[in-house]
């Protein structure tokens, strides 16, 4: 569609907003929150933003969706912005991404006694064990991540538990990602989790636009922060946005899953020319000791 309203702007209105403007459309992205990707460190999501607006991705926050009509020449959106104005957003096709639920309609649970909770999700203990002998549930019946990645490694773990072995899943440590462009990716506290919870920390940050690869590349845009316990020094976030922020997120996933430092990255041995060459420089930052600033 040459005009794209898009309703919501998570991961899925996002992504789904991001493809369709790069193909050349006229996007608009509503979103009711006053505050963007809310559940994202605010240092990135801010950096996100304005890479967005750079790429005249319009992003309206703090609206309310008052209205929507469906007509020959199109879909009409009545809403009320953020300083309480009425306005109207006419575009071809409109995309509704305002959250996700658990599709266990139709399973006709009371039917075998299968407990659910409050959300409509299968319950279940920490092993993924329902109420049931011998019924497990995985994925994004259950509460969790709606994430693909998340629902593998509990099947895996659930398999190995069925064979009485010792399936493990660290819901802490699964990678959360935003297939944009720029790529968004974390795992892991974010600096305002942190914050709330009175944690003392310490953060380093490091642009891409300083990386040659990302450079030469031309994607110069985002940065890797950096999050470490300000005794330890140990890695308590890791946050990514720019280029293939999903591949980089992984050595930060390894690294904190064996408790690993931010020295202990940026003592180790990147390749040159490479995006990886980030996360090591981001972990110096934590000392106020970058090398290519």
């Amino acid at each position: 569609p040459a005009r794209l309203g898009v309703i919501g702007s998570g991961v899925v209105g996002l992504e789904l907003g991001s493809v369709w403007r790069r193909l050349g459309a006229q996007v608009t992205v509503l979103e009711a929150l006053p505050v963007f990707l809310g559940a994202a460190d605010q240092q990135i999501a801010k950096e996100a933003f304005k890479a967005f607006t750079k790429q005249r991705l319009a992003i309206e926050l703090g609206v309310k969706v008052e209205g929507v009509e469906t007509g020959a020449a199109g879909v009409a959106v009545r809403y009320t912005g953020a300083r309480g104005e009425v306005r109207l957003l006419e575009v071809d096709k409109l995309v509704v991404c305002v959250g996700r639920v658990p599709n266990t309609e139709g399973l006709a649970p009371e039917a075998v006694g299968l407990a659910l909770d409050e959300r409509g999700c299968i319950a279940v203990d920490e092993a993924c064990r329902t109420n049931l002998a011998g019924v497990w549930a995985v994925g994004d019946v259950v509460r969790g991540p709606m994430l693909a990645h998340k629902a593998e490694e509990e099947g895996v773990a659930v398999a190995e538990r069925i064979a009485g072995q010792h399936g493990h899943v660290d819901f802490d440590l699964v990678p959360w990602v935003i297939y944009t462009h720029p790529e968004i990716a974390w795992v892991g506290r974010t600096e305002q989790q942190l914050q709330a919870s009175g944690r003392a920390y310490r953060s380093g940050t490091f642009a891409f636009a300083a990386n040659g690869r990302a450079r030469a590349m031309g994607a110069g845009t985002g940065m890797v922060k950096f999050l470490a316990d300000a005794a330890s020094d140990e890695i308590l976030g890791v946050h990514i946005v720019g280029p293939l922020a999903s591949e980089l997120v992984a050595e930060a996933a390894v690294a904190m899953a064996f408790k690993a430092s931010s020295e202990d990255i940026a003592r180790i041995c990147h390749a040159h020319p490479t995006l990886g060459e980030a996360m090591k420089e981001a972990a110096l930052a934590v000392d106020k000791r970058t090398l290519n600033a």
